[in-house]
């Protein structure tokens, strides 16, 4: 087991924070004397050997933002004042990119938005931050720096409000979403009592928050490798609109997946409450309520049996329609390999045509070509193709384990093209 030390030590060689990049930055805004210093989740994770590949660079600073601007500007590196009201300030070094942000604390809030005064003071600025496994900081050389002793209950998966819950959620009530989240994704599901009675408290109170700000935290969890039990007390918190019988579904689906997927757990809720409004609540774009709807069609199919249409309709769907078919239907682990069993049994569409053959003929791709499982000729069909070239037209494998269709449009031939 590792112990403690060993885990903190993980900030010492972090490539984040030994790459030229971010010691180039830091040595500018004066990290060497403890002016500036990484914050947030990229320390927390580091710490907890998490995967840091989505991770962003935060950084704390005592300096005030324009100082952070005319020393960045000095030394060459982009600058990008995308919150500097708040005292944020975005820097590009090539690719890497990193917010930096004026010590801070909050004068005033109506919930959504702060009025904020900058200071020098590291525990106020740690202070105003929402939860304290989230209050860590690293210096240049990776020295922790703990000023409200969150290691503690970073290490013991605990997600507790910092100071006041109460308080804490009347400055950003975007803050109960986040608890429930954090709470999956780093507490193992186990809610902090006093946080979620505050939760519970503020459930009614959170109507000003914007669409796209809730719609972020849900995609985010339903991303998570487990977050139905976390759901749930979302609902019986009544901070979430879903059914008992949705809620069981769900937990159903992470019982069976070993990787849940964000569209197949948006399938799952819509199946039951409709695409429409969840769309308005949670901000969703056509794409995602597309991939969601196909991947229930797709479900729907595999219900009635009806693999090969399942199978040419929507084959980037095939791989999580059936998860979620096989809950909807309350499969067997028999049953549901029965049916992936007949899937890569079918037989893969071939269509005798090159693609510099359709150019030729003045043709785009997109019409789909749906062929039966039994026809293989195409005698009947209308347009008379060329019989030269061999090679077929498909779209990529929904999985490596799954057939798929073909998908070509012949819209400028003379005639519809309709397999025979």
């Amino acid at each position: 087991m590792i112990k403690p030390t060993q885990m903190v030590a993980r900030l010492k060689s972090a490539d984040w924070l030994v790459r030229e990049e971010t010691q180039t930055v830091l040595q500018l805004l004066g990290g060497a004397e403890g002016k500036t210093r990484a914050v947030g989740g990229i320390v927390r994770d580091t710490i907890l050997g998490r995967d840091l590949s989505a991770a962003d660079f935060d950084f704390a600073t005592v300096l005030m933002p324009h100082e952070v601007v005319l020393r960045a500007e000095r030394a060459g590196v982009s600058v990008h004042p995308t919150g500097i009201e708040h005292g944020t300030v975005t820097l590009r070094l090539g690719t890497w990119v990193a917010e930096v942000t004026t010590l801070r604390e909050d004068i005033d809030t109506d919930g959504r938005r702060a009025v904020v005064r900058f200071g020098s003071d590291w525990s106020v600025d740690a202070a105003r931050r929402d939860f304290t496994l989230n209050a860590l900081y690293a210096d240049m050389d990776g020295t922790l720096f703990d000023p409200l002793g969150g290691l503690d209950d970073c290490l013991a998966g605990r997600v507790k409000f910092i100071g006041d819950p109460a308080q804490r959620i009347e400055e950003d009530r975007l803050r109960v979403y986040r608890f429930f989240r954090f709470t999956a994704s780093h507490g193992s599901e186990k809610l902090d009592p006093i946080g979620l009675l505050a939760c519970r408290a503020a459930a009614h109170d959170l109507g000003a928050l914007s669409a796209e700000r809730v719609g972020s935290e849900f995609r985010r969890m339903l991303g998570l490798p487990r977050v139905a039990g976390t759901l749930r007390a979302m609902v019986d918190a009544g901070i979430l609109a879903l059914s008992a019988e949705t809620v069981r579904l769900l937990l159903g689906y992470e019982r069976r997946v070993r990787r849940p997927d964000v569209s197949a757990r948006l399938a799952i809720i819509i199946a039951e409450a409709g695409a429409g409004q969840l769309k308005s609540l949670w901000r969703l774009s056509n794409d995602e309520v597309a991939v969601a709807e196909a991947i229930l069609t797709v479900a729907g199919l595999l219900r009635d049996y009806r693999l090969n249409e399942a199978a040419y309709r929507h084959p980037a769907a095939l791989a999580d329609g059936v998860d979620v078919a096989a809950v909807l239907a309350d499969w067997t682990e028999a049953g549901r390999s029965a049916v992936l069993d007949q899937l890569q049994a079918l037989a893969v569409p071939m269509f005798p045509v090159r693609g510099a053959t359709s150019s030729s003929w003045g043709c785009g791709l997109a019409r789909r070509w749906a062929p039966s499982s039994t026809a293989s000729s195409r005698s009947g069909s209308k347009a008379a193709l060329p019989s030269n070239g061999t090679s077929c037209l498909r779209w990529p494998r929904a999985s490596s384990e799954l057939p798929y269709s073909v998908v070509v449009e012949a819209a400028e031939l003379g005639e519809a093209f309709e397999p025979g």
